[in-house]
């Protein structure tokens, strides 16, 4: 039975480790804890799940295969169909992300529904009704992230995944121009026929190769509490992208604590994931009060609960990574979410297991870096 050491118990992570067991491997996961990490990209309480990704049609085919394991999988009680709402400050035009998002998926047979100002004034009244436009795709809205990930950790440990939870890695094992293992901050060298890293934002300062294809980028989250959040309930207040490609904002329905999620998936700003600046800035927060007072002005005078820092483990391209060193037999790396993976959970561990075997997604492959803007078209603004 291959032995195979996962690093990392973020969503990649433990996605992997528990196909990798069901493909037959004898599998231990190695994090500093605990787990899931309080730092880890795919914590907190909520990711949205969208079809929607502008003109690109290979991402749109995988999430439709995504969306139905959401459906019909043991991540199911997680997962919060609302349906999804973009909205624009001006009309839906070609080369848009919300016209291009809207052409692809209707081409595709998705029934989405267009909606003019009146439409939002009198379904979604939160919303400012003035110069906006959108539509609403009712396939897809949110999952509770943090219980996902807490999900995943108890199939993994049934399934007979290993967790060495409170066991940092501080090097790769190699011997004879192969990965054979690795090597604990404690000393211990621990041998393994094969080693995935899966450590998010951590993996270019484990792997110092992956300096020039990976980059932590914070994105900063807020935890409103309106007084009244029933103004804010899904069936008034689905999961939103408020012109997401020139803002960035988007956000989610109250919590049934009464707590309105608004954060942002915008350019960010470069730091270490255990940044002792990881915190919410002032100009961040003015930024989002000006936002709500454009788009949301019943939002704009809630207090702030919580705010945290979202560190992005981003990629130059925006594309995941999953896939062998070509140089270093024996590693494979599975990282570079990039802000949007989460959504793909269900499919994460079977790209994973195929990587190990050599069978890679074309735009997941080992790549050289390059520079300019990345193609997640949700993300074009700055």
């Amino acid at each position: 039975m291959p032995s195979v050491a996962v690093i990392g118990s973020g969503v990649f992570g433990v996605s992997g480790a528990k196909e990798l067991r069901r493909r037959g491997h004898d599998v231990t996961l190695f994090d500093p804890g605990p787990v899931p990490h309080r730092l880890a990209e795919s914590t907190d309480i909520s990711k949205i799940v969208r079809l929607d990704y502008g003109d690109d049609e290979a991402y749109t085919r995988l999430m439709e295969g995504a969306l139905e394991r959401w459906r019909s999988s043991s991540l199911a009680p997680f997962f919060h169909e609302t349906g999804v709402l973009f909205l624009r400050r001006s009309p839906l035009e070609p080369g848009g992300f919300e016209h291009e998002s809207y052409e692809l998926l209707s081409r595709r047979g998705h029934r989405l529904e267009r909606l003019d100002r009146r439409d939002i004034l009198r379904r979604f009244p939160a919303w400012t009704s003035e110069g906006v436009e959108g539509y609403l795709n009712p396939e897809g809205g949110w999952a509770e992230s943090g219980n996902v990930v807490r999900h995943l950790v108890r199939e993994a440990r049934d399934a007979g995944v290993r967790f060495a939870d409170r066991v940092a890695v501080a090097r790769l094992l190699e011997s004879d121009s192969r990965v054979q293992g690795i090597v604990t901050e404690a000393g211990e060298g621990l041998r393994f026929d094969f080693v995935v890293v899966a450590a998010g934002s951590w993996t270019p300062h484990l792997l110092p190769v992956m300096k020039d294809h990976l980059r932590s980028v914070g994105q900063p989250v807020f935890h409103l509490a309106p007084t009244d959040p029933s103004r804010f309930a899904e069936r008034v207040f689905p999961v939103f992208a408020a012109d997401i490609s020139r803002t960035g904002y988007y956000g989610f329905p109250s919590t049934g604590e009464g707590i309105v999620k608004i954060a942002n998936h915008g350019v960010g700003r470069d730091m270490h994931p255990e940044s002792g600046e990881r915190e919410v800035r002032g100009e961040e927060s003015v930024a989002l009060r000006a936002f709500l007072g454009e788009w949301l002005p019943g939002l704009a005078p809630a207090a702030i609960a919580s705010t945290r820092v979202c560190v992005y483990c981003d990629t130059h391209d925006q594309h995941f990574w999953i896939a062998p060193d070509p140089e270093r037999p024996g590693l494979v790396v599975a990282t570079g979410g990039s802000g949007h993976a989460f959504k793909f959970t269900p499919l994460l561990g079977e790209w994973i297991g195929d990587a190990l075997e050599g069978k890679v997604i074309e735009r997941f492959a080992w790549r050289s870096p390059c520079h300019g803007k990345g193609e997640e078209q949700a993300r074009h603004q700055g």
